[in-house]
């Protein structure tokens, strides 16, 4: 692909839910084929040169659904846990969780540590999960651990030592199932990412999917605010 890449893509992979209904389904399986998809989203993205994938897998809002589709999430997010760390060492990548792990239970915890540990010197593409994230619980748990150092006064260039990982800010935002809303995904790094937003459900998105998403990112003028081209 002879294209910019984006360093850091972010995606809210919306529409498992709806993709088993209109097969008759239950939703729980929607979310088993959206796994699958983002093995293969990942592996792409990792083969084209992206560094950073970010992926919003369960936010702190999800734990209003149905005790049914709760529990089949969680029970997905552990087994995804366990089944992938062969293949994450195997393509190099490197595993970390953006959210709040207080109020996850121990064995997720306790997976979620072991993955990160075992991938963390793996140079190649970082997927950054996000589960159990809000991006306003993250603000406000920054600015507690600035309040816990008795800070009085902080930059805008320290803030993101604050957040659950500092790293590059997203390029760009993809968002599946025709929705146009953040959804409390990464208020503060989204800042000046570009928006893509596609019809396909989440567990038909695929390679040609993200190369669409990226030839229209390379057709966006990016200023950052100023009149300087970037």
């Amino acid at each position: 692909m002879n294209l910019n890449i984006p360093q850091h893509i972010a995606i809210i992979m919306d529409g498992n839910g709806r993709w088993g209904e209109r097969r008759g389904i239950p939703r729980t399986l929607g979310h088993v084929e959206g796994v699958k998809a983002l093995r293969r989203t990942l592996k792409h993205a990792g083969e084209i040169g992206v560094k950073y994938l970010s992926v919003f897998a369960f936010s702190t809002e999800n734990w209003k659904r149905s005790t049914e589709e709760v529990t089949g999430l969680v029970m997905l997010f552990k087994k995804f846990l366990k089944s992938e760390e062969k293949e994450m060492m195997r393509q190099n990548v490197r595993f970390i969780l953006s959210g709040s792990k207080a109020t996850l239970a121990d064995d997720i915890c306790i997976a979620v540590n072991h993955l990160e540990e075992v991938t963390k010197d793996n140079d190649g593409i970082i997927l950054n999960v996000a589960f159990n994230y809000g991006g306003r619980t993250e603000l406000v748990e920054a600015v507690n651990k600035i309040l816990a150092e008795k800070r009085v006064k902080i930059t805008e260039e320290e803030f993101p030592n604050y957040l659950y990982h500092n790293i590059p800010y997203p390029d760009l935002l993809i968002r599946t199932s025709g929705e146009m809303r953040m959804s409390n995904f990464l208020i503060w790094q989204l800042a000046y990412a570009e928006f893509y937003a596609t019809d396909t459900l989440w567990p038909d998105f695929g390679e040609k999917d993200l190369d669409l998403a990226i030839e229209n990112f390379n057709k966006r003028v990016r200023r950052f605010g100023g009149n300087n081209v970037k």
